[in-house]
């Protein structure tokens, strides 16, 4: 199944509106790069996965969740990215979004990749109506607040950051969202599949830790070192690089033995797998062994 290929026509059909008259020009380029060319795509990538783990018996609505997840992400780079948080020049190895189109055209970007990410769960699912209210409370609570991502963010501006709380509203919402959205749009239950995306927002937010103190900035495509320059929490920080290394192994592990029973469930496992081990370079993982 050519996942990536579902991932990208989704993303292009959500945006075709914006790209017409009368949307302004420098609007409409700037939603464009904010979302092309894509990262590596992991929260639609696990949408899809658990959808199709799970029968994949509306590939309309799963394919609507996967790319609403994708800009709701895009969304928040752009905003992350702004003078006011972290001032981040680099995005994907590219000018960020108020470099290159200046700090009014990005702050409407991510407003509208917000927008947009709703619109397109509302014309994705028409086949199933009754689920759109659900998916709709599904990702909306992993955007806002207490527990989303807007939670996350919001985080840094507070004096006493708790490192679980922090993790887990500004990444590991949005993981749970793809889990629980993938498993929704199949027609399953998403309740047992929101602790997975949880604990894989984990391991990802942990391996984004080891990279900020111990990759480079051509391999990471943004700023290093913004963890200590800004006083975040960070698990490399809190637990040292190797064992912060030790500590995202323990978790994949973790994360292989705990995908909930679906028909899908080897085939998932192996992806997982997979996925985990592109989270950090080969010379950073080996401090695990």
């Amino acid at each position: 199944m050519d996942v990536i290929g579902r991932i990208e026509r989704a993303l292009t059909a959500a945006l075709m509106p914006t790209e017409a008259s009368p949307c302004p020009p420098k609007l409409a380029n700037a939603l464009h790069a904010a979302v092309f060319p894509g990262g590596h795509r992991i929260r639609p990538k696990l949408c899809l996965s658990v959808a199709m783990a799970c029968g994949d018996r509306d590939s309309d609505a799963a394919d609507a969740a996967a790319a609403a997840i994708e800009l709701l992400h895009c969304a928040s780079l752009v905003h992350d990215d702004l003078p006011c948080f972290d001032d981040a020049n680099l995005r994907r190895g590219l000018p960020s979004i108020h470099v290159a189109f200046g700090e009014p055209i990005a702050v409407l970007v991510g407003d509208t990749l917000i927008v947009n990410a709703f619109e397109t769960i509302a014309r994705g699912m028409t086949k199933a109506p009754h689920r759109i209210a659900r998916m709709i409370r599904l990702i909306g609570e992993a955007t806002g607040a207490p527990y989303g991502i807007c939670a996350g963010q919001a985080w840094e501006s507070e004096t006493n950051i708790p490192l679980e709380a922090y993790h887990r509203a500004k990444t590991g919402s949005l993981f749970a969202a793809a889990t629980g959205a993938g498993a929704l749009a199949a027609g399953a239950d998403p309740s047992p599949w929101f602790g997975l995306g949880d604990k894989i927002g984990r391991a990802y937010q942990i391996a984004d830790d080891i990279r900020d103190v111990a990759d480079t900035v051509d391999s990471f495509g943004k700023p290093t070192g913004q963890d200590e320059a800004r006083g975040r929490p960070s698990a490399a920080r809190e637990l040292g690089l190797r064992g912060a290394v030790k500590a995202l192994a323990a978790l994949t592990d973790e994360i292989i033995a705990g995908v909930p029973e679906c028909p899908g469930k080897a085939h998932l496992q192996a992806a997982i797998r997979a996925e985990t081990k592109q989270f950090l370079p080969k010379e950073l993982a080996l401090m695990a062994a």
